[in-house]
């Protein structure tokens, strides 16, 4: 089965920006962009900022 030419890869909870660019290496995938947003929280009714998400576009590497 073949792989997907590009996939969005999330950096885990407890895991560093690093540790989550040589898992995709790992897979056979490269840093082609990046995403960054903001996950909120509500509480007594209002937004409160929990944790940044961070993804980055993957793309197949060249065999």
């Amino acid at each position: 089965m073949s792989k997907k030419k590009t996939v969005w890869f999330e950096v885990e909870e407890g895991e560093t920006i690093e540790q989550c660019l040589e898992r995709m290496s790992r897979e056979g995938y490269m840093a082609a962009g990046r995403k960054e947003e903001p996950l909120f929280e509500e509480r007594d009714g209002e937004p409160v900022p929990v944790r940044q998400l961070i993804r980055f576009k993957g793309v197949l590497k060249e065999e």
